[in-house]
């Protein structure tokens, strides 16, 4: 099992200017990281994350480039395709997209334009018919939402497959990942509820005559410095009741670490270490980092 570390950039993270993002993104791939990963909130302050992923792919030439989650549903799926093959492309074949349906927050839902009803229909119709365009020419789709007529996407990506992460852990984003996704990037979990979430869905793959790369599992991990601040803690007990917040969020560098190895022994080895609260010092904190962390790659 290859164990690899990448970092993100969370929702509420934003060094998204024209000094701090180029830097951190040059300090990522100096210092070894696997890959740069981006959210997406169209109502919180990071940067959107296909535009900082492009300024990120025209600074490095090792660096994975990672979207944790990009949303699908309120999209155009020809437009991501299109976007997204670019992006694989001029990067020389470093893309790794994740999807999802979006925030359970209902401004992002009203700022996409979408109903939340509608949600998982859209992304099924929209992944499908965005992996067609990558991997065919003349492509015809007349579905539920979306009507394509003779479209041959140019250019394709230069992965020959693209893998495409899903994220959620409720039982129906289980059952989609086992029916369409090609890995698993849950977050704000714990490695009990990884191990019974990854056995569902290679249980729900093998239903459907798929099979998923053991590799294929992996987990966004937030962390903080210090002690767990309490509207921190807050926002955890919403999303999560049934968790403790400081088994979610670990503390410290050395906290993180301790719960990257916990994932690990469940059979994770993607791992995305995301900061709660930006740092004063960008460099200090990848110092530490890769010190405490990136030795626990394989």
């Amino acid at each position: 099992m290859k164990v690899r570390i990448g970092f993100g950039l969370g929702t509420q993270t934003p060094a998204g200017d024209a000094e701090r993002f180029p830097a951190l993104v040059d300090g990522l791939e100096r210092r070894g990281f696997d890959s740069l990963w981006l959210s997406e909130r169209l109502t919180g302050p990071a940067p959107d994350p296909l535009v900082g992923l492009a300024v990120a792919a025209g600074r490095t030439r090792r660096l994975k480039l990672g979207t944790s989650v990009l949303v699908l549903p309120g999209r155009n799926p020809v437009v991501v395709a299109k976007e997204l093959a670019s992006l694989d492309r001029l990067s020389g074949g470093r893309l790794l997209p994740a999807v999802g349906l979006g925030a359970p927050v209902p401004a992002e839902h009203r700022a996409f334009g979408v109903d939340r009803r509608a949600r998982a229909g859209l992304f099924d119709e929209a992944l499908t018919l965005i992996r067609r365009l990558w991997t065919e020419d003349d492509v015809h789709h007349d579905g539920e939402h979306f009507r394509v007529e003779g479209v041959t996407l140019r250019p394709k990506p230069v992965q020959d497959h693209v893998d495409v992460w899903l994220g959620g852990t409720s039982p129906s984003e289980l059952r989609r990942t086992g029916r369409l996704g090609d890995g698993w990037l849950p977050s704000f979990t714990v490695p009990a509820e990884v191990e019974a979430g990854w056995a569902t869905i290679t249980a729900v793959a093998a239903e459907h005559g798929r099979t998923i790369d053991p590799e294929h599992l992996g987990v966004l991990v937030p962390y903080v410095r210090g002690e767990l601040p309490p509207a921190v803690a807050a926002v955890v007990s919403s999303r999560r009741p049934d968790f403790d917040p400081r088994d979610v969020v670990p503390s410290g560098v050395d906290g993180l670490r301790r719960q990257l190895q916990r994932f690990v022994a469940v059979g994770a080895s993607k791992f995305v270490v995301v900061p709660v609260e930006e740092p004063p010092d960008w460099d200090a904190e990848l110092d530490e980092l890769a010190a405490e962390v990136l030795p626990l790659e394989t």
